[in-house]
């Protein structure tokens, strides 16, 4: 676990292991089917594939780049940049998830597991079944780090959490836990997939209440509880931002007075949360069927 966070040096060295991503993923499948979520040693397993995970899509070889992304991006030969979701045509979107990705094995080895939808679908679970702060943690960052890039393998993440693996449920209930950073994560997660266009209609439905519920009633008391509400407020950002009717939900969940509130506060240390609040104010100003409502 320790040797996990050596840097990129130390994560090339231990994916190459032979045996090591596989052994891991095992011991953990076995905790699980033992109904143990809450031992150490699987919080170690997962810390480490949550490491093992960061920066994954940058460090992979570039033979990986060539035999994994290469067939996704040939779907649209319009599409210049690999991740511009916005630019890919519905009837693509849906094909794409109703068949197999490319790169999905039936059975994954060593690196390949590591963004597989068989380690999606145990993070998830540990989410939902373990009770130690650290495993939960340690889950949703995995899965945060692969949904933090802008090619097809966050896409492809991104598209088994929330409508393959039916993720939110889980995510949702930890952003009411009381541990903050666990909460943290949870949010910067739920940021990280609301880029996607195609899920915002999904996860406003299921969590865009919450989020709103979270967000404090008065400036963020720490600069862990800033960083929270900043992600907060992007992440609504991205789900009002082209949706008047997401904008309305905020709305009718009495976002506004607080988004109001945090937006004024201009102290150094609250700059992160003031300033998002701010850019979320103005994107939600731009619909101006909205402007009555929002007055009253």
């Amino acid at each position: 676990r320790n040797m996990s966070s050596a840097g990129p040096e130390g994560r090339k060295k231990m994916r190459e292991c032979n045996g090591l991503i596989d052994s891991l993923v095992y011991y953990i499948q076995g905790a699980i089917a033992d109904h143990e979520p809450n031992d150490k040693a699987t919080e170690n397993c997962v810390c480490i594939l949550h490491n093992l995970s960061y920066q994954l899509e940058i460090e992979l070889p570039e033979s990986y780049a060539q035999t994994i992304y290469m067939p996704r991006r040939n779907i649209s030969s319009n599409d210049k940049t690999p991740g511009c979701f916005g630019t890919r045509s519905r009837k693509v979107k849906e094909k794409q998830q109703d068949t197999p990705l490319p790169e999905e094995k039936s059975n994954p080895r060593g690196v390949e597991s590591l963004w597989h939808s068989t380690l999606i679908r145990i993070y998830l679970s540990l989410i939902a079944k373990s009770t130690r702060n650290y495993t939960q943690e340690a889950s949703l960052g995995a899965l945060q780090n692969l949904t933090a890039g802008t090619g097809p393998m966050p896409f492809a993440v991104a598209q088994t959490v929330v409508q393959k693996a039916n993720g939110l449920p889980s995510i949702r209930t930890m952003l009411h836990v009381s541990h903050p950073t666990v909460k943290k994560t949870a949010v910067s997660l739920l940021r990280n997939l609301s880029r996607n266009t195609s899920l915002q209609s999904d996860i406003a439905t299921e969590v865009l209440p919450d989020l709103v519920s979270i967000l404090p009633e008065s400036a963020p008391g720490s600069d862990i509880a800033c960083e929270t509400t900043a992600s907060i407020c992007y992440t609504l950002y991205n789900l009002t931002q082209s949706s008047s009717y997401n904008a309305r939900l905020l709305l009718s969940a009495a976002g506004l007075p607080k988004i109001i509130t945090i937006s004024m506060n201009d102290s150094n240390m609250f700059s992160k949360a003031s300033r998002a609040a701010s850019v979320l104010l103005y994107s939600l100003w731009s619909h101006t069927d909205l402007h009555n409502a929002y007055k009253k």
